[in-house]
């Protein structure tokens, strides 16, 4: 894969108010609306594309998984990308890479950041759609781990986060039926003007019981999908469990190659 904006990836020897300006700008050159070459209806009825314009598009998802030293410290990042098409999997790799900053809220992309791409630049396909077990614009600045990579890549992106980072939902998000969406607006935690729609609240599983509930997953637009869409995705490609599939079992990839290289 290509690298269209290498001084936007993240790096190591960065401040704190440096990493915080440099997403700044990542999100002012982010868009947050479609502009995507594939049929978004492929990714639930794969045989419409292949018909009309050739292939499936191939959708990656992505996660992450921890080494630990002698100490029981975390060291290393195991990134676990998968490659999907036509709903069948064609390509799993990962890289494991030094941590060279520790975990900080709101800077994610900075410690996991690097090791993410450089597992991209072992895939031998070229995504059309990059998911990320994290956030996208639902983020203090505007540019969560989906919109860091996405802007670097410059690859349409979702993040599909399973809490909360900030925003305010417009409605309330307990006991959601299966299937709905509640829109996410920014407040003042983000940086961004109050009532900014910058996400959803996104129900793709629900219990038949009521005494027990499913929470919703937080998704919004990383780089090039707005983010109707990109709650559409989510709930077509969360076919029989509450995540997206690209991004389930890139999650399962990154446990089963974690437990190789520490048996």
């Amino acid at each position: 894969m290509s690298t269209p904006r290498p001084d936007l990836a993240p790096g190591s020897g960065l401040s704190r108010e440096e990493m915080e300006d440099l997403q700044r700008e990542i999100a002012s050159v982010a868009v947050f609306d479609d502009e995507f070459a594939f049929d978004p209806d492929a990714l639930s009825n794969p045989l419409a594309t292949t018909a009309s314009t050739g292939d499936p598009p191939v959708v990656v998802g992505v996660d992450q998984s921890f080494l630990t030293n002698e100490d029981g410290d975390q060291d290393r990042a195991l990134s676990a990308v998968l490659a999907m098409r036509g709903g069948e999997v064609v390509e799993r790799v990962y890289a494991v890479t030094p941590l060279e900053i520790p975990y900080i809220p709101g800077l994610l992309s900075f410690r996991e950041g690097g090791p993410i791409l450089a597992a991209l630049e072992e895939l031998s396909v070229d995504p059309d759609l990059l998911l990320f077990d994290g956030s996208g614009r639902i983020h203090f600045r505007q540019a969560g781990i989906a919109t860091h990579m996405g802007v670097v890549r410059d690859v349409p992106s979702i993040g599909v986060a399973k809490s909360l980072l900030c925003g305010t939902p417009r409605a309330d998000t307990d006991d959601l039926p299966e299937g709905s969406t509640i829109a996410i607006e920014s407040n003042s935690r983000v940086d961004a003007p109050d009532g900014t729609l910058v996400g959803y609240a996104v129900q793709t599983r629900q219990y038949d019981s009521p005494n027990q509930y499913i929470n919703p997953l937080y998704v919004s637009s990383g780089h090039r999908v707005g983010p109707e869409t990109a709650a559409e995705i989510v709930l077509e490609l969360a076919s029989s469990y509450k995540l997206p599939e690209p991004v389930r079992l890139a999650d399962q990839y990154a446990d089963e190659a974690k437990r190789e290289l520490t048996e």
